[in-house]
């Protein structure tokens, strides 16, 4: 039995940092950290008022029916009670959705892609600036990284593709050499759950912001972006996979519903 032991501990330590652990652990702090910062940013009691005129609105439909002046006027003060409510809410929603949106795109460094795995071919992707193709360009690889084919260019598309190959698990620095420049890009081999960046782009602040986590490349560089095929990340819930997203969006909403009523914040 002793033996057994440590092999428990650590199948019982992956599970609880595995990325559906995390992606639970995550939803449940967010949720309710949403629902304690909305109802901080929020006027309770208009809100409180608000949604009981709603209500009542809406009960006077369902009594009056048959009394057409009464029903359309309860559907002129239900517009006017739902833009009140809207006004109400819009300024601790974006409160809650700027903070939420940073912490999304942060933990998609690590739960969006995969590594490579080893001995698994992979594709590095180079588009050039400018109309002309880099036909001078050339790659420069660590040991643990091997080219599996010529590089293909693609006209249509104006880019040039190489195939690798990683040998190793590690993280390592392609280099690639255009225009008397040189240029790096990080990839990650392995099965672990490390920070990736499936591009590095030149310019594109906002782009930067939500799809890469390299710092830009170089204004004078003839190379705009530089990207790497990772495999997406697919969350396993019952047989069936899914983005961590949509899971996280799940979780939060059902976890922030449960605090709202827990700690009667008006939403």
């Amino acid at each position: 039995m002793a033996s057994h032991a440590p092999a428990n501990a650590a199948f019982n330590l992956s599970l609880l940092t595995g990325p559906l652990a995390i992606v639970v652990i995550v939803s449940l702090v967010v949720g309710l950290l949403m629902v304690v910062l909305f109802g901080y940013t929020s006027d309770q009691k208009a809100i409180g008022i608000a949604k009981n005129q709603l209500k009542a609105h809406l009960l006077a439909v369902r009594l009056y029916r048959d009394q057409i002046p009464v029903v359309m006027g309860s559907y002129g003060k239900i517009l006017r009670g739902t833009g009140r409510y809207l006004k109400l809410a819009f300024k601790p929603l974006v409160y809650v959705a700027i903070p939420i949106t940073l912490l999304i795109v942060q933990i998609d460094r690590y739960l969006g892609a995969t590594p490579i795995p080893p001995s698994v071919p992979f594709l590095l992707t180079v588009h050039p600036t400018g109309g002309d193709p880099l036909n001078d360009a050339t790659l420069r690889l660590p040991s643990e990284i091997t080219m599996s084919a010529p590089p293909v260019h693609v006209p249509s598309t104006n880019e040039i593709v190489w195939r690798l190959i990683g040998s190793k698990e590690g993280e390592y620095e392609l280099k690639i050499v255009a225009g008397g420049d040189s240029v790096a890009k990080t990839v990650c081999v392995g099965s672990d759950l490390p920070r990736i960046s499936t591009v590095r782009l030149r310019g594109h602040f906002w782009e930067r912001v939500f799809s890469s986590a390299e710092p830009a490349l170089p204004e004078n560089s003839p190379i705009e972006s530089i990207s790497i095929n990772y495999p997406d990340r697919n969350i396993e819930i019952a047989g069936y996979g899914m983005n961590w997203i949509w899971l996280f969006f799940i979780l939060s909403m059902i976890a922030g519903f449960a605090f709202k009523e827990l700690l009667g914040i008006q939403i």
